[in-house]
């Protein structure tokens, strides 16, 4: 797959309206990522936890998550979710996911790296994740300069996250 011209990306925050838009990529993104990692009841139970308009509406006004949304010639196609932590200057990257289509092509590296101005422009200085510890994309975060701080374990109702926790230490600008 060929690298998506600049010219044809825009990265913008999400509103409140846009919560069908992140449903709609979550719907098309979420089992493709997960289906050879976690069992089919665990992404369904975690797919309606995470992505009901309530839980979305509930992360950007009460939990403090900021989401992005990436555009290729202004169609929706994908999305990043960020938030500040307890310990000072320090965020974390909730989600970024990118339509299969478009993986492959610059875009998750585009959309992370926005992250990482937005978060460095509110004064953080380090940018935490997680990830499955089976999950492919941890060579995607290894490659951008995340380095595996733990192993983290985290129930979510029934079922088991088995994570790394990432950090990257980001260069001031």
């Amino acid at each position: 797959m060929s690298v998506v011209p600049a010219s044809a990306i825009r990265i913008q925050p999400a509103t409140l309206a846009d919560i069908p838009t992140i449903i709609q990529l979550a719907e098309a993104t979420w089992e493709p990522t997960y289906r050879f990692i976690i069992s089919r009841e665990q992404i369904d139970y975690m797919y309606r936890v995470i992505y009901t308009p309530a839980s979305l509406e509930r992360q950007m006004t009460e939990q403090g998550h900021t989401f992005l949304l990436v555009y290729v010639d202004e169609e929706p196609s994908g999305y990043a979710s960020f938030s500040e932590q307890a310990e000072a200057g320090v965020y974390k990257l909730h989600k970024i996911y990118v339509l299969p289509a478009h993986q492959g092509q610059g875009l998750g590296q585009q959309l992370l790296l926005a992250v990482e101005q937005a978060v460095r422009t509110l004064g953080a200085h380090t940018l935490d994740l997680n990830v499955n510890r089976h999950n492919p994309a941890l060579a995607f975060y290894e490659h951008l300069g995340f380095q595996r701080q733990r192993e983290e374990d985290i129930a979510i109702g029934p079922y088991w996250m088995n994570d790394y926790v990432m950090r990257k230490t980001l260069q001031p600008q």
